[in-house]
């Protein structure tokens, strides 16, 4: 899982995004509306978190963009606009959550879970590709009901090309799904990583392989 902080308090962001860190939980961090509406464009995001207060322009001008463009991702607003009036034009204008700073993380976290749990996606929180099937909640991949053992790098690697099963899958979106988008990786980390998944995947011999594409990207196979 991987949720977006759209926040310009360079301090507050590293502190919310290495505590999510702890919790298992992958982060971008946008300083600012332009930013952040070019990785929503660009990226899979389960969740995103908008101060309002950003220096391009107001956070709520973002919010109500993203909607009117059928942007679905749940929205929690963490600003320091506490008045009753805020929170409710927030709201209005598509917010899933409003929290007030200053805050505790806990219940941010406990915020950002319940919001996941009434979102479309958790009950569909299985998804397969051929025999194979993977949780995205337990981040756990069975093949013929056979348990895999992958890396956590792998399961992530693993988790967009079931999503798009026979479909090319970006080179560029996997780099910024398994390293975000200021990963430090070396230039042929995606290809250690795919090669290992695809030994693996061909070794229990159900048919699973992974193309591919040259220039593009790769694309998750069954024969």
């Amino acid at each position: 899982m991987r949720i977006l902080i759209i926040e310009d308090d360079a301090d507050l962001a590293e502190a919310v995004v290495a505590a999510f860190a702890k919790n298992g939980v992958a982060c971008d961090l946008a300083r600012n509306a332009g930013d952040a509406e070019h990785l929503v464009h660009q990226l899979e995001y389960r969740l995103a978190i908008l101060d309002l207060g950003l220096p391009d322009e107001d956070g709520l001008s973002l919010l109500r963009r993203l909607r009117q463009n059928r942007i679905s991702l749940p929205i929690i607003i963490l600003t320091a606009r506490g008045d009753p009036n805020s929170r409710v034009r927030g709201l209005r204008d598509g917010a899933d959550d409003f929290l007030v700073k200053p805050f505790f993380f806990d219940e941010l976290h406990a915020r950002v879970d319940a919001l996941l749990r009434r979102s479309p996606d958790y009950s569909n929180h299985v998804i397969s590709f051929g025999s194979l099937t993977f949780d995205t909640w337990s981040k756990e991949a069975t093949v013929a009901n056979d348990r895999l053992k992958l890396s956590k790098r792998e399961l992530d690697l693993l988790e967009p090309l079931v999503r798009r099963g026979g479909h090319v899958v970006p080179r560029s979106l996997l780099e910024d799904q398994l390293f975000g988008i200021d990963g430090d990786l070396a230039s042929n980390a995606i290809e250690v990583y795919v090669h290992r998944l695809r030994g693996k995947l061909r070794k229990i011999g159900q048919g699973l392989d992974i193309e591919t594409i040259r220039g593009v990207g790769y694309m998750l196979t069954v024969q």
